[in-house]
């Protein structure tokens, strides 16, 4: 029997015992395979790896549900059983919902396994090592010392419920790699990064290419503190990754929206809201996502359009938001969606291309966005700080290095009619985070996207 035979015998198993015991009942089976090496000071500071299994139940009865969760192993079949039990008698005391909770009920049975390479979920402890060095071979000095994460692994999620016989089974494989170089006296620090679902994407070349040219600019360049005012600015793929997981959150969420906690009304649907450059997709069929093509109500996923050329078109439903609302459920109810922002016209494919380029006005490039927090949510209003890489491209086509600057600024401003231009080329930047179960996720977009007339609310006065 292979492993996922025997996963899907377990999930199986445990329904019948459910069905015999008259519980109502879902069941998430999730397996992940993780490994971390983590350098500091230009030495590996962690090696670990972990291997875990986490059965998650959601019990019903009529409109009270209750979860429980544990960490087992596929040989515990009595602990999971009692652990039916125990999300039996929870739910027999939960406050009844004011609404209809659905129950999964599979039409088929579906497995997708092609986001899953062999090749990068066996990567060895030496392959992660040599990246690094490659990465930044011949960089590091007395000063400027290396730290980064190489995180790496495989995923498998599997699902069953009373309501049907069919499963669900998805796998997938992942690496995300952060580095940067920081200097010990200066204090600057540039980073370089790297999503990969096979193991044919890692290429430390890349890295070492941006890390070369940054630390070139760093060293030589001026330092300087830049006034309070607007600017014209150019955001690099991590910074725009990262604002479009807060849009995620507070833009186009339907439930979100529902409970007020959304910048888009729902009667913004069908109109002009961002930039005419601005479309954006959930496109389950790009496996650098590591794609859920069906979501874990069983819906079939297929690309999905939120923003057509600045229109919105639609809020993404979870099945649990849309039964509380009364609305039809969109396909959403997974850990994570597939987002893929279109690309531009400006042919700029790296930073030196970007700085090469003649400009008619001073532009400040922002590599990464740190600490980003939300002001107004209702607004759109996020806050945050530039870190790694930032540069101020002068009209002169003379390049300076300034310290880092706050923007508050809404998102409406930032996607909107201040967009001036988006970048040709897209990458992959990967956006998992390591608390918690493991949940690879990524998204698509432009190499840069340049937007006029933004307010730096904060200046530091030195790095």
């Amino acid at each position: 029997m292979t492993m996922k035979e025997r996963i899907l015998q377990t999930l199986t198993d445990l329904r019948g015992y459910a069905l015999g015991r008259g519980y109502e009942v879902a069941i998430l089976y999730h397996e992940e395979d993780s490994y971390l090496m983590r350098f500091a000071n230009s030495a590996i500071s962690l090696n670990t790896n972990e291997h875990l299994i986490r059965i998650s139940i959601t019990a019903y009865d009529g409109r009270r549900r209750a979860d429980y969760e544990l960490i087992t192993d596929l040989s515990k079949m009595d602990e999971m059983k009692r652990s039916l039990d125990q999300a039996a008698e929870m739910v027999r005391h939960a406050q009844p919902l004011t609404y209809d909770p659905t129950v999964p009920a599979l039409a088929e049975s579906f497995a997708d396994e092609s986001a899953y390479d062999p090749a990068l979920a066996g990567i060895s402890n030496e392959e992660r090592l040599d990246f690094f060095n490659q990465a930044a071979g011949g960089l590091e000095t007395e000063d400027i010392q290396l730290s980064g994460i190489f995180s790496c692994g495989s995923n498998t999620l599997a699902q069953i419920t009373t309501r049907s016989e069919h499963t669900q089974y998805f796998r997938t494989s992942d690496a995300q790699v952060s580095a940067v170089l920081s200097h010990a006296r200066l204090k600057w620090e540039v980073i370089a990064d790297q999503s990969a679902q096979k193991k044919s994407e890692l290429d430390p070349t890349l890295l070492h290419r941006d890390f070369a040219f940054l630390l070139d600019r760093y060293q030589k360049e001026q330092a300087l503190q830049l006034p309070l005012g607007r600017y014209d600015i150019v955001f690099g793929p991590a910074a725009i990754g990262d604002l479009l997981g807060v849009m995620n959150w507070i833009g186009f969420n339907g439930g979100s929206m529902k409970r007020g906690f959304s910048f888009v009304g729902e009667d913004r649907v069908g109109q002009k809201v961002f930039s005419d450059q601005f479309t954006l997709t959930d496109d389950p069929t790009r496996l650098e996502t590591f794609p859920f093509k069906r979501d874990l109500a069983g819906l079939p996923r297929g690309p999905f359009p939120i923003v057509e050329k600045g229109v919105f078109k639609s809020f993404t439903w979870f099945q649990d938001d849309a039964d509380e609302f009364g609305v039809q459920p969109t396909g959403h109810s997974v850990m994570h969606k597939s987002l893929v922002l279109g690309g531009g016209d400006r042919d700029a494919g790296s930073l030196a291309d970007l700085v090469s380029q003649p400009r008619e006005k001073e532009l400040l490039y922002i590599p990464f966005l740190h600490y980003m927090n939300i002001v107004n949510p209702s607004r759109g209003v996020i806050t945050a700080s530039s870190r790694f890489g930032a540069l101020l491209l002068r009209k002169d086509g003379s390049v300076a290095v300034p310290f880092n600057v706050r923007l508050t600024q809404s998102l409406l401003d930032v996607f909107g009619e201040q967009v001036a231009w988006m970048a040709r080329p897209q990458v992959v930047v990967n956006t998992s985070v390591s608390y918690g179960a493991r949940n690879p996720t990524a998204v698509i977009l432009p190499r840069f996207i340049r937007v006029n007339d933004l307010e730096i609310s904060h200046s530091n006065a030195s790095y």
